[in-house]
C-alpha cells in the first residue's frame, strides 16, 4: 500500500497538466485517496514559467524579447471515504499572474477552476503485492470515476483586459476517468484515461468588451497519462518514490453558433517526473515535480510551452 498512495499523487492538483495564464491552466486537478484513508487533505504550489509557443501546425514560436511571462497557483482539496469502495473529493486553488510581454506589464490574481470528483473502487483487498507467486496476483487496482469542472476562476468572458487576467476557462465540463494501476514491489506502472465534454453557454462579453450574444461550446477533450515508479524503502519503511510521466491531451476545435471554430483546438505531449516521500506511518506525503518546456517541432500544437515546478503535502486520515 505505501506505494499505491506516492502514485496517486500523480493525479493530484500537484501535478500541472494544463497551461496557465492565457489557456486557463488555474484548474485544480481531482483527488485520489488510498484504500484504507477516511479522509485526505493535499495542498500544493505551482510554479509556471512560459518559454514560446507552438502553432497549430506544431512549429515552435519564441516570445518577443524581454518577455517574462509566470503564474504561481496555490491548490488545495479534501477527500472523503463514502463506503467501502467510494469516495468524493473536491479541489479549487488560487492563481496570481505577473506578465511581462511587448512592453505590457501586467500583475493579476484571482481564483482557478474547481474539481469535484466520484469514484467507485472495483476492488475490496489491495492490489499491491511483493511477488508474483500466482495470475491472481498480476491483477490490477482498477478505479472508474467521473468528475466535473466548475468555471470558478476568472475567464475570457468576464471583464478582463487581456488573456493575462485569466486564472479559469469559464465552462463547465463532465469527464469520465479510468485509472488502472499494477504494483509489484518496487516497480508501479499506472495508466489513466480521461474523456470530457464541455457544456455550451451564451457569451456576451470577450476580454472586457460586450460583443454580440452567441452561444459558445468547447470541444471535446481527451487525456492519457502514463507514469511508471520505483520505489525506495528506508529501515522505518519510510519510502522514496521516483516516477516519470507521459502526458497527452488533447481538445477538438469549439463551435460557435454551432459552426466550427478553427483557432481554437489544441494538443500536447508532455512529459515529467516526480519525486514522492512517505513517512513510516503512512499518514503524510511530500511531492516535489517538474515539467520541461520541451522545443521539439509537433510536440505541441497551439499551446504555450512552459517549464512547471510543482511541490504538494498531503495528509491521509485512516
Amino acid at each position: 500500500m505505501a506505494l499505491t498512495i506516492p502514485m496517486i499523487f500523480l493525479l493530484s492538483p500537484a501535478q500541472p497538466v494544463y497551461a496557465g495564464s492565457c489557456c486557463g491552466g488555474g484548474t485544480a486537478g481531482a483527488l485520489l485517496m488510498p484504500k484504507s484513508a477516511k479522509w485526505l487533505f493535499a495542498g500544493s504550489g505551482d510554479f509556471e514559467k512560459y518559454n514560446g509557443y507552438f502553432d497549430r501546425g506544431g512549429k515552435y514560436l519564441s516570445d518577443p524579447p524581454n518577455s517574462d511571462l509566470r503564474q504561481y497557483r496555490l491548490n488545495g482539496g479534501v477527500a472523503l471515504r463514502l463506503a467501502s469502495r467510494w469516495q468524493a473529493a473536491f479541489a479549487s486553488g488560487y492563481v496570481f499572474n505577473s506578465n511581462k510581454y511587448s512592453g505590457l506589464v501586467s500583475n493579476t490574481n484571482g481564483p482557478a477552476d474547481s474539481v469535484t470528483s466520484l469514484t467507485y473502487e472495483t476492488f475490496d483487498n489491495i492490489r499491491c503485492v511483493w511477488k508474483v507467486r500466482k495470475w491472481a496476483d498480476m491483477v490490477p487496482a482498477v478505479y472508474l470515476a467521473s468528475q466535473l469542472t466548475l468555471p470558478t476562476g476568472v475567464s475570457p468572458y468576464d471583464n478582463v483586459q487581456s488573456s493575462f487576467d485569466i486564472t479559469g476557462r469559464g465552462f463547465y465540463r463532465l469527464e469520465g476517468k479510468a485509472i488502472v494501476e499494477k504494483t509489484v514491489y518496487p516497480f508501479t506502472l499506472a495508466l489513466t484515461v480521461l474523456y470530457g465534454t464541455h457544456f455550451a453557454r451564451p457569451v456576451n462579453r470577450d476580454y472586457g468588451l460586450y460583443v454580440e450574444p452567441y452561444r459558445k461550446r468547447l470541444g471535446d477533450r481527451f487525456t492519457g497519462t502514463a507514469a511508471l515508479s520505483y520505489t525506495f524503502f528506508t529501515e522505518s519503511m519510510a519510502s522514496l518514490t521516483v516516477s516519470t510521466t507521459y502526458t497527452y491531451l488533447y481538445e477538438a476545435d469549439a463551435t460557435i453558433n454551432g459552426y466550427v471554430d478553427k483557432t481554437t483546438g489544441f494538443s500536447r505531449h508532455l512529459f515529467g517526473a516526480t519525486l514522492a516521500w512517505a513517512t513510516p506511518e503512512r499518514e503524510l506525503f511530500y511531492t516535489l515535480s517538474y515539467n520541461p518546456a520541451l522545443r521539439e517541432p509537433g510536440l505541441q500544437q497551439n499551446f504555450p510551452a512552459t517549464h512547471v515546478v510543482s511541490i504538494g503535502v498531503n495528509y491521509v486520515i485512516r
